[in-house]
Order: C-alpha cells, then sequence, then structure tokens
C-alpha cells in the first residue's frame, strides 16, 4: 500500500470519527427531548479499483421501537379518554351533591320533610309557614341549578369537540408538509432525522386526541389509520368539520339535528366507529350519552315531584288535571313533555305572598279560596304523605319516596365516578408502563458515552496513521 493511499484511508477514518462524534453529542444533548429517536452513522467499507479505499458514510439512521410507540399511542389515546371522561362525572357528582350533603337533592328533601312536620306541629305558626315556602322553593332551585350544571358540562364538552378538532386540522397539515419534506431530504441524500422527530411529536398530538396507527408508505412519507381501520390521512391532509353550539339545551340532540357531528371535506363522518377514544370520543360521549342520560334521570324525579303534589289524593282542593303545590312553568305537568322539566320546576305562585298568593293555603291547600281552621294538620300532613309516598319512576325501577329516589340519583352518579376512575387508572397504568419501555429504548447516556471514548480511539490511531505518513514523507524528502 503506498504512502498516499494510507493517508487517504486515513482522511476517510478522521470524517467518519468527526461525524460520529457529532451524532453522539446530539443524542447525548437530546436525551430528555420527547420525540427525539437516537441516531446511528452508517458506516461501510469503501472500495476504489478492488482496493480498500478506507470508510465511507452510508447515511443517518434514526432508531425507534415502532411497536412501543405505537403501543405508547395507543395507552395515551385511552388515559386521554378516561380521565376527560372521569373528570367530566367529577364535576358532575360536585354539583348535585353527595347523599350526606345538606345542599344535594336527597339533604333538599329531608329539609323540606322536617319543615312540614314541625309546621304540622303547630300549624298556625306564620314563621313555621314561611320556612315550608323556603324548603319548597329551595328545592325546586336545586332541580333548576342541576340542570344548569348538566347543560354546562355539555356546553363545556361540545367546546372541547371544537378545540380538538381544529387541532387534529392544524396536525394534519403539518403532517403532510413534513411527509413531502422528509421525502425531499432523502431524495438529495440530506439527514432528514430532525423533520421526523418533528412528525413524531406532532402524531403524539394527534394520538391524544384520538387513537391512531402509523403506517409506512416508502421513502420516509407515513399515513395515519384509525384503529377502526380508516385513513385518517394518506397524502393531501383532509379537513375535518364541527359547528361549535353556544348554549345548549336538554331537548338539544346530535340525532335531532340540533347539534353538530364531524365531516370530513364536507362529508358526515362516522366519528363513532373510527375515532372513538381519545379526549374526542370522550367529549362526544358526555355530551351526547353521559349527561343526557343524567338529564333524563333528574326529569323523572322533577316530575314525580310535580305529579305527587298535584295528585287530588294528597291535595282536594284542586281538580285534576290542575297545578299543585310544585308547576311546570307555572301550569300542571304534560306527560308529553317531560325533557328539560328539572329546569321549568317551580313552586306554585298561590301560596308565595311575594307573587301574589297567600301563606295559608300551604296549610288548606292550594286550591283553598279561604283560609281554614289555624290549627288543622291534614294538609301539611298530607304534604308529607305525598314526599314519602313510594313510587316508581321508570320500568324496572323501584317503588321508593322521594328523597330515596333522590338518593338513588346520587348514589348511581357516584358509582359512575368511581367506575370511570378505576378505568382511568388504569388507563395511567398502562400508558405509564408503555411510556417506560419507550424511554427504555431510546438515548442509554452509558452506551453513548462507551461509543464516544470508541470514536475517541479510533480518531487518535487515524490521527497516528497520517502523522505517521507525514514523518515518512519528510523522510523521503531529506534523502
Amino acid at each position: 500500500m503506498s504512502i498516499s493511499h494510507s493517508l487517504a484511508n486515513a482522511l476517510t477514518g478522521l470524517t467518519a470519527s468527526a461525524r460520529m462524534a457529532e451524532v453522539v453529542s446530539s443524542n447525548l444533548s437530546n436525551v430528555m427531548t420527547d420525540g427525539y429517536g437516537r441516531r446511528v452513522v452508517d458506516l461501510s467499507a469503501q472500495q476504489l479499483g478492488g482496493r480498500g479505499a478506507g470508510v465511507q458514510i452510508d447515511g443517518i439512521s434514526r432508531i425507534i421501537d415502532r411497536g412501543v410507540l405505537a403501543e405508547r399511542r395507543l395507552a395515551e389515546a385511552g388515559m386521554g379518554f378516561t380521565s376527560t371522561h372521569s373528570g367530566a362525572l367529577s364535576r358532575l357528582e360536585a354539583a348535585i351533591g353527595m347523599i350526606d350533603d345538606a345542599a344535594s337533592l336527597a339533604g333538599r328533601v329531608a329539609a323540606l320533610e322536617a319543615a312540614l312536620t314541625s309546621s304540622a306541629v303547630n300549624p298556625s305558626n306564620t314563621l313555621q309557614l314561611e320556612e315550608v315556602l323556603y324548603r319548597l322553593q329551595d328545592l325546586a332551585r336545586a332541580f333548576n341549578d342541576d340542570q344548569s350544571a348538566i347543560s354546562d358540562l355539555r356546553e363545556e364538552a361540545d367546546a372541547g369537540i371544537a378545540r380538538d378538532v381544529d387541532t387534529l386540522n392544524t396536525a394534519l397539515a403539518r403532517i403532510e408538509t413534513l411527509n413531502t419534506d422528509i421525502v425531499a431530504a432523502r431524495s438529495r441524500g440530506a439527514d432528514a432525522s430532525g423533520l421526523m422527530d418533528q412528525r413524531q411529536a406532532v402524531i403524539d398530538t394527534i394520538a391524544t386526541i384520538v387513537p391512531v396507527r402509523e403506517v409506512e408508505r416508502g421513502n420516509g412519507r407515513i399515513a395515519l389509520m384509525t384503529t377502526g381501520g380508516e385513513l385518517l390521512i394518506d397524502g393531501q391532509a383532509p379537513e375535518f368539520g364541527f359547528v361549535r353550539s353556544a348554549t345548549i339545551t336538554p331537548g338539544m340532540t346530535l340525532s335531532g339535528g340540533a347539534l353538530s357531528g364531524l365531516t370530513r371535506n364536507g362529508v358526515p363522518f362516522d366519528y363513532a366507529n373510527n375515532l372513538d377514544g381519545g379526549t374526542l370520543g370522550a367529549a362526544f360521549r358526555i355530551r351526547d350519552e353521559t349527561m343526557p342520560a343524567a338529564q333524563a334521570q333528574l326529569d323523572s324525579m322533577a316530575r314525580d315531584l310535580i305529579e305527587r303534589f298535584q295528585d287530588p289524593a294528597f291535595d282536594p282542593t284542586i281538580g285534576g288535571g290542575l297545578a299543585g303545590l310544585f308547576t311546570d312553568s307555572g301550569a300542571a305537568f304534560d306527560p308529553a313533555d317531560e325533557l328539560g322539566v328539572a329546569g321549568r320546576i317551580a313552586v306554585n305562585s298561590a301560596v308565595d305572598p311575594e307573587n301574589g298568593g297567600d301563606l295559608t293555603r300551604l296549610r288548606d291547600g292550594v286550591g283553598a279560596v279561604s283560609p281554614g281552621p289555624v290549627g288543622d294538620a291534614g294538609q301539611l300532613n298530607s304534604w308529607i304523605a305525598a314526599l314519602t309516598d313510594p313510587r316508581i319512576l321508570s320500568i324496572g325501577g323501584s317503588a321508593l319516596g322521594v328523597a330515596e329516589h333522590a338518593a338513588e340519583f346520587a348514589t348511581s352518579i357516584a358509582m359512575d365516578r368511581v367506575r370511570s376512575e378505576d378505568s382511568a387508572a388504569f388507563a395511567a397504568g398502562r400508558y405509564n408502563a408503555a411510556r417506560e419501555a419507550e424511554l427504555a429504548s431510546g438515548v442509554d447516556t452509558d452506551q453513548e458515552l462507551q461509543l464516544l471514548l470508541q470514536i475517541e480511539q479510533a480518531y487518535a490511531a487515524n490521527a497516528k496513521v497520517i502523522e505517521t505518513a507525514d514523518a515518512m514523507i519528510r523522510r523521503l524528502m531529506e534523502l
């Protein structure tokens, strides 16, 4: 081997060692960077005229475990779904109140029953009758407030859908751009690893919103597919559409056309089978299923309360079909209009002096035309009987009094919240395990430092070859 050939080989070794040192330093500096894929320099022996001509750099490879990455993304979508859903149920439970909470429906029913009992002991006491009126109004307000809380949660979920759709559209457009940039970079022989890191971070953003799987399309380009088998992007980014509703009332539903679903490029998109999971699926579940179910339970209790007190068996002073002590916006309850009655329930103005009524009608009956005997507690005892009369709210339900129905409602919400939190804890554990596995397959600082020592030795060896060749050439020049 000639001196010049040895010198050329050593120079390729120095170039390769310098490039490897640069890549190792990049790995070490990004050890804590999310989405960063470990780089390695691809080397191969260089041949020239059938003789060894040193080493050549074939490119930079980005090392990631695609299986672990896919599992982590699915776990992250699951965690986003369960945490969003359990958070909404926790807020609903806080608004409705626990069974032993005096501000809950059950607590306010108990307070009303206590006020009626105290007033029945001394029916002539006006202050006791005023306390009964206050407790009646307080119970009606509780129904109104609980319905408002449910509507607020539906509106927040609707706003969350709008935010997720905007984020999804932005992310898909960025993936389209990055796909193009990566293909262009690789076609001209440039290192596209940085662009791939950016794309991985964007896909991670999407994976929180909807569960996705990454599909290789060649030359660095990728497509995204939902777990339902629908292509989310493969080439040009689609445009998902959603129209936010500023106000949501109990009667507004997706099936009725009052609430917006998803469209893709202007065409209705079946998100339930293709995007179920992640924060987007949770928001749709909250808006269209969880909260409407709670609204239906609340309405059935409000309807039951109105019907109990407009029953002539408990108040002979009112005729059939007339409004009783509790009303539906001042009128008797219409069985064909139950949806949203929890927000319309109110105390009959006939017993409210501030609305032109007479407080004595609490003692004598809503339809009493004149005050009765001040010591007669019969009607007050009938109100108590109306509260405790066992009635069934729905098919398959138990016959209970108003307080028991309210306690059962609060219990069902609490149980749903507990189940949802259990699911959220499981999803978080699954995510943490997948995340640890992903980090374990990432940059290992010990391994990188060992490699750096080897690079240093290789660099020194190649430098020694150059130094020796230089000395040999100088000796030849001296001859």
